[in-house]
């Protein structure tokens, strides 16, 4: 026996380590199944949503594998079983569930700061701008990717100590780098700011509600009369999301989201979850930002309406009920959703124009009929429905009085909605010239009216400063147009009460909206403009320039 082959007392300490080692090795599994008996409970995931961005990188566990820490200088083969035990991972038809731990006494629930929590933004980590598996921190408030290994709510959370995070999506509480999740009913409050949930009986009583609600700041505000935040010029979105909020089935309707879940539009979405955060009686501030909303109108209109650009509320209303409206169908034959439920009403229209003025084909879808006379004048009837209706000012005096002032001239409300009663001669010039009369044939549940203060020519913007006077209450129509007879034993509704009336103030072009609301549950009236809400007199109300306004049928 060379000196090589004698045993010495280093080689006779291994092999006496090495059948230990295997003891314990055997009884390893064994020690972490109890572990996972003791544990409150283990929750099942798919791994699928677990480690965003680079994350998906790394291996499940975060750690290099055994094989690698044994083979040492052969990590090319090394590779080559991983490369293959990743190909039978995707040939295999499920993936395992990874056990994640559930836990209700975690030490950093007193870290998480709600104050800072503002949940308004969009959903993009602030790192990576990702908006897949986003997490916010409940300590810093802000946005991260990812739980796993290499993640950037991981990295976060071992740089700030900041260890509390909800997922955006599912809601779940998780702390890192620990990797448990936090089955505590503290942060359901949380929850509910995430994303505002409303029974159908709280629906159905929101309007008999007269209690405020208290912000963590000590404020206190009303739900349903909250303030929302201008983004930049944005005080034209503001005042139609205010206006369409009081109007109480498309309220109803979009409070609970199981009524547009067919629809996959990001607006119909947007604008649900903004109206539940409106009416929200939970929020941890007074007002909200309508920052998702904008963004989603901005996609869907093709930057015609944009956050630094002032535009017309008329014009941005009209764009909004009728995308909504095409979004929320079920189909196009039957061609109804809660958007003409509540505001579509229909007009007779009276045509009058000259044989040589027919420009091709004018003829709409309504049309029912069409005459023509000796001297040479076509006449054309049809039907068309309307969500809102246009009304003409008088124009404004030329000339100053003996005191050098200007007055500024007022007019009754039913002066101006003569023009649909059937007889009043609107002339128009475009497409062709011709005469046209309006009547009203079928009267809408919810009435928008604009009043035409703009007139646009090619060197600038006029503004008619037309003071029009109107009832706040049961303004009575049938005494003003006439309207069809109601079918069999149905009784006429034509009394309307105001609810919401948009005000502009200052110079055409520039200026600022605001809007004028009525409370259901007191019948108060408060005056809002973007954070700013104020109560009010009705009488204040009726004293302001309109530009749009809302009327309510009476039951």
């Amino acid at each position: 026996m060379g000196v090589d082959d004698q045993p010495s007392p280093a080689r006779k300490r291994e092999r006496e380590e090495e059948p230990a080692d295997r003891d314990a090795a055997e009884k390893r599994p064994r020690a972490d199944e109890s572990e996972g008996a003791s544990l409150l409970g283990l929750a099942n995931y798919t791994d699928d949503e677990e480690e965003g961005g680079a994350a998906n990188k790394g291996h499940a566990n975060g750690a290099p594998r055994e094989e690698e820490v044994e083979n040492g200088g052969n990590e090319e083969e090394g590779e080559e079983e991983d490369e293959e035990e990743e190909e039978d991972e995707r040939r295999a038809p499920e993936r395992r569930p990874r056990q994640i731990e559930l836990r209700r006494d975690c030490p950093y629930l007193d870290t998480v700061n709600r104050q800072v929590l503002d949940f308004d933004f969009e959903k993009f980590c602030s790192i990576s701008l990702s908006n897949l598996n986003v997490y916010a921190c409940l300590v810093c408030g802000k946005y991260y990717q990812g739980r796993g290994l290499k993640s950037h709510a991981y990295t976060h959370s071992l740089e700030a100590g900041h260890h509390v995070f909800i997922n955006l999506q599912t809601e779940k509480v998780y702390c890192l780098p620990d990797g448990y999740e936090i089955n505590d009913p503290s942060l359901e409050d949380i929850r509910h700011v995430l994303n505002p949930r409303f029974a159908r009986e709280q629906v159905l009583n929101l309007d008999k509600n007269k209690q405020w609600s208290r912000a963590l700041d000590g404020s206190n505000y009303l739900p349903g009369m909250v303030g929302l935040n201008n983004i930049k010029e944005t005080d034209f979105v503001n005042v139609t999301i205010q206006s369409l909020m009081r109007i109480t089935p498309l309220r109803n309707f979009f409070l609970i989201p199981e009524n547009y879940q067919h629809s996959k539009s990001p607006l119909v979405h947007r604008f649900g979850e903004l109206t539940r955060k409106v009416w929200h009686a939970r929020n941890f501030k007074g007002q909200v930002s309508p920052h998702e909303f904008l963004q989603a109108v901005m996609k869907a209109s093709e930057k015609r309406f944009q956050i630094g650009v002032q535009s017309d509320p008329v014009e941005f209303m009209s764009w909004l009920l009728n995308t909504l409206h095409a979004k929320l169908r079920s189909s196009k034959k039957k061609n109804r959703s809660i958007i003409y439920d509540c505001f579509q009403g229909e007009l007779e229209v009276v045509k009058e124009m000259h044989r040589k003025h027919i420009v091709g084909d004018e003829q709409n879808g309504g049309a029912v009929s069409q005459v023509e006379t000796s001297d040479g004048m076509v006449t054309e009837t049809s039907r068309v429905p309307f969500l809102m209706l246009g009304l003409d000012l008088p124009p404004p005096p030329l000339f100053k009085d003996a005191m050098e002032k200007n007055i500024i001239p007022q007019v009754p409300l039913f002066n101006i909605l003569k023009k649909f009663d059937g007889e009043a001669v609107t002339e128009v010039v475009r497409p062709s010239i011709a005469r046209m009369r309006y009547r009203v044939i079928r009267l809408p549940k919810y009435m928008i009216l604009h009043m035409r203060r703009f007139t646009k020519n090619n060197f600038f913007v006029e503004k008619n400063p037309t003071l029009v006077n109107f009832p706040v209450k049961n303004l009575e129509l049938k005494d003003y147009i006439p309207l069809p007879k109601p079918k069999g034993n149905e009784k006429l509704r034509s009394k309307y009460d105001l609810i919401a009336n948009i005000v502009h103030d200052g110079k055409p072009g520039e200026g600022c909206y605001r809007v004028f609301v009525q409370r259901k549950s007191e019948e108060a009236w408060y005056e809002m403009q973007d954070l700013h809400v104020t109560e009010t007199l009705p009488q204040m109300v009726a004293l302001s320039e309109a530009y749009m306004q809302i009327y309510e049928q009476h039951e």
